[in-house]
């Protein structure tokens, strides 16, 4: 399980997810936007139902990669502990993982429920090259490539008219033009 704001998705996130993918062995990757991130509230400059689009465009290519409109679709604030019972129940006896960066890795425990979190799905921990993750958090790490790509700095490049290709997918790029996301 991959959540996340994906204001917009950007080619480090895929390259974070395919490399957890391949590491974990897992069957797939399961991409969350957020509905309503509580720890950043009012901060989504795109609605969900466009976050959720380009996270589909962008993970397309992989057949190991679903998206999961779990949170876009459901009314209030997104916490993970409940999307975690909701595929729990989903899909009974399935390992679950979470996976996190380390900042929200360092937010975890101002997390709703962390504790019962932690007894529905391992928390995997994706580090960059120099950085360790907050002690006690982690039950796996798994060394990512560093790729200073961030949503903001996107969001950025659009604002000022520059260009984003490489930056993300060529079908997000042209969605973002296509829905004049990010110009103001």
């Amino acid at each position: 399980m991959l959540g996340g704001s994906f204001d917009p998705i950007h080619t480090g996130h895929l390259v974070i997810a395919q490399v957890a993918l391949e590491l974990l062995e897992a069957d797939e990757v399961r991409w969350i936007p957020v509905g309503q991130q509580p720890l950043k509230v009012g901060q989504h400059l795109a609605s969900g139902r466009h976050r959720a689009r380009m996270v589909e465009l962008a993970t397309a290519g992989q057949p190991r990669f679903t998206v999961d409109r779990a949170e876009i679709d459901r009314p209030g604030p997104s916490y993970t502990v409940d999307t975690l019972k909701d595929l729990r129940g989903r899909y009974p006896g399935a390992a679950i993982s979470v996976l996190l960066g380390g900042d929200a890795a360092a937010s975890f425990t101002a997390w709703k429920a962390p504790e019962e979190i932690r007894t529905m799905a391992e928390i995997v921990v994706f580090a960059r090259a120099g950085e360790l993750p907050p002690a006690g958090i982690a039950d796996r790490i798994i060394p990512v490539p560093r790729i200073d790509i961030s949503s903001t700095a996107v969001r950025e490049r659009v604002r000022h008219g520059r260009s984003i290709r490489y930056w993300v997918p060529d079908a997000v790029a042209e969605y973002i033009t296509q829905h004049g996301l990010y110009r103001d």
